[in-house]
């Protein structure tokens, strides 16, 4: 710290212009200990320290230490050194605060009209933990020490390339960790190389639109749908057409005007109403893109938590070389802070998509994906997502109990597929679920309103309930606060 001090008075000093190298350095630590840049208790460098850093005399920093001491500024203290004091002079923070008001004004921010719709539309919490935050895992469960054992016995001996930027698309080991995981878990049919490891859905979905779309190009997208994709793709002036979704998953039009240049879909469970996408209309899907030449997105989110009947598989995997670009995330099966997914890129994608993630994003946290690889490899992942379907079974099931008890049936959702990480509670037409839902996030109650999921204007109300990360023992006091923000709903019986 006090290395980074010496450089800070080098540039002041330069900026000062007195003829009389004393008074410089004295206006130089002054202006820096009114501005913060030495905060309170702050410590100052050794006389001697400072003096050699700035190639000045001793004598020079010691007389000018001596004039902040008298002046109040600073503090000497008998074996530990000079200190920023905590309260300073009135006379000299008043006339620094009335030079700061008279400095020129700031100019006036210009934000493009991309910007401007993007700081519009905020859907992002500003908090992400909490009772029924939807979409976030329970992380006290992840095996934390197990998995800081693994990055610790690697991180003792790194390899030079491990610590430089990635031009791959990721580490071998995880490449070949996933595509065994995947071949298995979902069906995907891919080679090691066609693995692209990103930071998170966002890089991926970012990557694919700048480098597939031009300016004003097609996307298909699901309505109701995740605002995270809306939101890139308007940033890439890609124009969007949202397609309805029923209990079979998307509906693609029988006639098409124009042909979409991306389809992004959520066929294993649709996000955020939960349908799962029928046989018959994804074959469709894939005839279709084959047809007109579209890129179908498959965002496979939380494929994993599936609580009863058979797996999914992806659509990816239904035919050879379909155009799917299939794209997963390790945030819902371990933490989001981990900031790791992956792409599956089809075979004419593989090295332009890999260079331009290279040039783009500069990929690294190679060290980490060490790590997750080994730690899926070992069987340890596949035993915590065991793990973690029983821990979100019994929750689903206490939180379908309280919906249907105190909401009634009707208040469940439509396509209950008995998957994914939240659920959502179904509301009167006439209800404003942006309202419910600023007063609930207001007393710590983080639910979602579906209505803000939608583009057009036949928007289904409803809150979304995440229950992965709250136990059933906190469940029920909960939803009685839930209950109280939302008058206008028919409620059954409140609980007490």
């Amino acid at each position: 710290m006090r290395d980074l001090v010496g450089d800070l008075i080098l540039v002041r000093l330069q900026e000062e212009s007195d003829i009389l190298l004393h008074k410089r350095l004295y206006n130089a630590l002054r202006r820096s200990i009114l501005d913060g840049s030495l905060p309170p208790h702050g410590r100052l460098p050794a006389s001697r320290d400072l003096a050699s850093e700035l190639n000045i005399s001793r004598n020079t920093v010691l007389t000018v230490y001596e004039q902040l001491m008298t002046e109040g500024y600073v503090a000497s203290r008998q074996g530990s050194g000079t200190f920023v004091e905590k309260t300073l002079p009135d006379r000299f923070t008043s006339a620094s605060t009335i030079g700061e008001s008279g400095a020129d004004p700031v100019p006036e921010v210009s934000i493009s009209r991309r910007g401007q719709h993007l700081l519009s539309q905020v859907s992002a919490s500003p908090r992400q933990w909490g009772a029924f935050i939807p979409g976030v895992p329970d992380v006290n469960a992840f095996p934390h020490p197990l998995f800081s054992k693994i990055q610790a016995r690697i991180s003792r001996r790194p390899k030079p390339e491990r610590l430089s930027y990635s031009c791959n698309g990721g580490t071998p080991e995880l490449q070949h960790a996933l595509v065994d995981y995947l071949r298995v878990s979902r069906g995907v049919n891919c080679q090691v190389d066609q693995i692209l490891i990103t930071e998170g859905i966002h890089q991926a979905i970012d990557l694919v639109t700048r480098m597939l779309c031009d300016r004003g190009d097609l996307a298909w997208i699901e309505e109701p749908s995740y605002w995270g994709i809306r939101h890139v793709l308007t940033m890439n002036d890609v124009r969007i057409t949202p397609l309805a979704v029923d209990a079979n998953g998307l509906c693609p039009p029988e006639a098409i005007a124009e042909a979409p240049r991306l389809i992004f879909v959520t066929p294993s469970h649709q996000y955020p109403l939960g349908a799962v996408m029928s046989l018959e209309r994804r074959q469709r899907l894939l005839a279709l893109a084959r047809q007109h030449g579209s890129w179908i997105i498959e965002d496979d989110y939380d494929s994993e938590f599936r609580f009863s009947g058979q797996p999914i598989p992806a659509l990816q995997g239904l035919v050879a070389e379909a155009p799917v670009v299939y794209i997963g995330t390790f945030s819902k099966t371990l933490y989001p802070g981990l900031r790791l997914g992956y792409v599956v890129l089809p075979r004419p994608l593989v090295n332009d998509l890999k260079t331009a993630h290279a040039e783009l994003y500069r990929g690294g946290h190679s060290l980490i994906q060490q790590a997750l690889a080994e730690f899926i490899t070992a069987g340890h992942y596949s035993a915590h997502i065991r793990r973690m379907r029983l821990l979100y079974g019994r929750r689903r099931a206490f939180l379908t109990e309280l919906i249907a008890r105190y909401c009634g049936p009707q208040a469940l959702s439509d396509f209950s597929d008995n998957a994914g990480l939240h659920l959502i509670l179904n509301l009167p037409d006439e209800t404003d679920d942006v309202a419910i839902a600023q007063r609930a996030n207001a007393r710590n109650i983080l639910v979602r309103p579906l209505s803000r999921y939608y583009l057009t204007g036949q928007r289904k109300k409803g809150l979304l309930m995440g229950f992965a990360s709250l136990p059933e023992s906190e469940m029920e006091a909960a939803f009685a606060v839930l209950l109280e923000c939302m008058p206008e709903a028919k409620k059954q019986n409140a609980p007490a």
